[in-house]
């Protein structure tokens, strides 16, 4: 079944089925924790702040005060702390569609807990580890699928396996492109390695667009004051943003492998299809290189 022109409106019952989304107190994962909560599902929540995750459940509950909803502490860039989330949701009774959202964009060089540049280290690493240790428990989910949240930004990225943590040059956009291409790189590779298996689960991908959300924190001031008056022009808001996410998470008939991105403007805005990415995402020996070096990096290997 061909998904195209998909809003929240079009996003099935959900009821029995539980989600975990990253990064669900703002942005494109509060509106898609709330969207789904309100479709019947139960819905865990993975945020740094317990203070902000309790607010988003409390504005997810005004809405729909038979919202399940449950706080899982989680930052990705901490590998411990993404072990501890992990084990958490292990303990659920099931677990049935993971929707890997967060991430950072465009912060000045930094590292992670781990000494990982942190960019690289939460976008992706952090992404892989939590996916990878969550596979088991999916695997005995219902129709179970793996959402990875890339970018446009991946159309100009570029894995520079020479200098991973940007010890030698750093550019804050370059860095975010990279870990974008990086996103889908990964959710291809993992979609090959699941259908060789066998497996139930689907790995697939999804963008926002142009989304007017708490990433863009990190844009010089000048540009967003700038930008603010024409938003609506060629942006989504972040509950337009979260369809692709809601069409990978729960729309029908979806397949391994598929990427979903707005249709409208060159995939800037507008309703959720099935996108392609540039060629490069696809390309199986970087995906293969970058897996080995994911694993060796985060001490996560995927059962499969």
């Amino acid at each position: 079944m061909t998904i195209r022109n998909f809003t929240d409106k079009d996003v099935p019952d959900q009821s029995g089925r539980v989600f975990f989304i990253t990064g669900a107190n703002s942005g494109l994962g509060f509106e898609t924790a709330k969207i789904l909560a309100g479709k019947g599902a139960r819905v865990l929540l993975g945020c740094r702040s317990e203070d902000k995750a309790a607010a988003a459940m409390a504005a997810i509950q005004a809405d729909h005060p038979e919202a399940d909803l449950r706080f899982i502490p989680l930052d990705l860039g901490d590998l411990e702390s993404t072990r501890n989330a992990a084990k958490m949701v292990d303990a659920e009774a099931r677990l049935d569609v993971l929707v890997n959202n967060a991430g950072i964009m465009m912060p000045p060089r930094e590292e992670t807990r781990d000494g990982f540049e942190s960019q690289f280290g939460v976008n992706h690493l952090g992404t892989f580890a939590i996916t990878g240790l969550l596979l088991n428990k999916l695997s005995q989910g219902q129709n179970p699928r793996i959402v990875i949240t890339s970018s446009m930004a991946h159309r100009a990225g570029r894995i520079d396996f020479d200098d991973l943590d940007a010890e030698e040059s750093y550019s804050r956009w370059g860095r975010y492109a990279m870990s974008k291409l990086a996103n889908l790189l990964h959710m291809y590779e993992l979609d090959r390695r699941l259908r060789a298996a066998g497996s139930p689960m689907i790995a697939v991908a999804c963008h926002p667009g142009v989304a007017d959300t708490e990433l863009a924190r990190n844009f010089p001031e000048i540009m967003v004051s700038l930008m603010r008056p024409f938003s609506k022009l060629f942006m989504n808001s972040a509950a337009q943003g979260a369809w692709p996410t809601l069409a990978a998470a729960a729309g029908s008939g979806v397949e391994g492998g598929q990427y979903f991105g707005p249709s409208r403007n060159n995939e800037w805005v507008g309703p959720a299809r099935e996108v392609q990415p540039k060629s490069k995402a696809k390309r199986i020996e970087s995906a293969k290189r970058l897996w080995e070096i994911s694993e060796e990096r985060t001490a996560v290997k995927y059962p499969i």
